[in-house]
């Protein structure tokens, strides 16, 4: 866990938010933790084994617009590495993916959509029709941060349905040893996997 925190520190974070109306998806997302680790943070004292998990913080890199489309930059460049120019559009997942996208689009060109979290069982999301949509086009995801990976494969079967030709999943950190999601090419710009 991060540095500073203890568990009954990021045990009161999650209880704040969930009080602020928050559900478990959008909680992981606001504190880049699976939602198995808030779901045991939200049981209190359990029986259960902590699930092992790694924190990401980037704050540092989300508070300044030019540090967003450096980031940017360098996902464009895996994506035109990967994919070459032929993707349509860039589908951001709420709320963290969305500026990432944003950039990504911008950097090639392309398209942007957004895939917004809806409250549900976890993972599911909605396509919102203000943006750029999918049918008949050649896509990449972006997230900010993979943990179990049930966000972005619910989201890789949500564009399927919308008719998408899903290239490419790619997140600021994968905090696992994938390289693939539903068959998938997945790339992290870092990977920080438990070992």
């Amino acid at each position: 866990m991060e540095h500073g925190l203890s568990i009954e520190q990021l045990r009161e974070m999650v209880s704040n938010l969930r009080k602020e109306g928050l559900n478990s998806q959008q909680i992981a997302d606001e504190l880049s933790l699976s939602q198995d680790t808030i779901a045991w943070l939200l049981a209190g004292v359990s029986t259960t084994e902590k699930p092992k998990d790694v924190r990401i913080g980037w704050r540092t890199i989300g508070v300044r617009p030019q540090r967003i489309a450096a980031i940017g930059a360098i996902m464009a460049d895996v994506v035109a590495e990967e994919c070459g120019d032929s993707i349509d559009t860039i589908v951001g997942i709420s709320i963290n993916g969305v500026l990432f996208a944003n950039e990504v689009a911008n950097q090639l060109g392309c398209e942007v959509a957004i895939h917004r979290n809806v409250d549900g069982s976890p993972g599911k999301g909605a396509l919102s029709n203000k943006y750029g949509q999918v049918s008949g086009k050649r896509i990449v995801i972006v997230d900010d941060v993979l943990s179990t990976g049930v966000t972005m494969s619910k989201t890789i079967e949500s564009m399927r349905e919308a008719g998408a030709e899903v290239a490419l999943c790619l997140v600021l950190v994968n905090k696992t040893v994938r390289n693939e999601i539903e068959e998938i090419p997945l790339r992290g710009i870092i990977r920080a996997a438990v070992v």
